[in-house]
């Protein structure tokens, strides 16, 4: 999934949490922070401590990659895939 936003992060660490079955209260005390701060993290709060967030993808086991290539960022659309051409050009090497 593609994170842009507070938001978006917060979805993230929800979902894992859940796949998880973790309750905020046990993730929480994991990481060393309150319910309430998770509870804002998850609704996209804006202003959470960075070291604080990297511990709870830590702790989820959520592997953070930035992609310094700004070619690869956003606004450059990636190559479409011509599905078709590919079955035509299989077919025309069978019998």
């Amino acid at each position: 999934m593609l994170t842009r936003t507070a938001a978006d992060l917060g979805a993230v660490i929800r979902d894992r949490r859940k796949r998880l079955k973790l309750d905020q209260s046990t993730l929480a005390k994991k990481v060393g922070v309150s319910r309430q701060w998770l509870i804002e993290v998850e609704h996209g709060h804006p202003r959470a401590e960075l070291g604080l967030i990297l511990r709870v993808l830590d702790a989820l086991g959520i592997k953070l990659d930035a992609d310094s290539n700004p070619s690869a960022g956003r606004g450059v659309p990636k190559a479409a895939v011509d599905l078709d051409a590919i079955v035509a050009k299989a077919k025309k090497g069978k019998p």
